[in-house]
């Protein structure tokens, strides 16, 4: 039997990386890595996020982009109101709320609360 398709969803700040924040690019790329591993961490029981890391060099991660803090806001309340595991990541000690990333879900749990957002270029 085939393996299910799990996914992490990680949605990251598009603004962070022009005016008036200009973060560099590893900055960035470090916010998603937290706010995944945090989320991993905090569901590391699930059987989900179990499944997931035992795919190894097979794991899914769709990077999305949020254009704004309004718009990650409203996603991480989307989230919470359907349920979804999720962690904001809130990178201190500027308390600026960087990135939404999801437990590892089966992709067609998911997509739908996602699918407005295009992928991080």
């Amino acid at each position: 039997m085939a393996a299910r398709m799990l996914v992490q969803y990680v949605v990251l700040r598009g603004d962070l990386r022009r005016e008036p924040f200009s973060w560099p690019m590893g900055a960035t790329v470090a916010q998603a890595c937290h706010a995944a591993l945090a989320v991993v961490h905090a569901h590391y029981a699930h059987p989900d996020t179990a499944e997931y890391l035992a795919q190894s060099g097979s794991m899914r991660t769709v990077v999305l982009e949020a254009p704004d803090e309004a718009a990650l806001s409203a996603l991480a309340e989307r989230l919470q109101q359907n349920g979804i595991d999720h962690k904001v990541w809130v990178e201190q000690p500027e308390n600026i709320a960087t990135c939404v990333a999801l437990r590892p879900y089966p992709k067609e749990s998911v997509h739908h609360l996602l699918k407005t957002f295009k992928l991080l270029k």
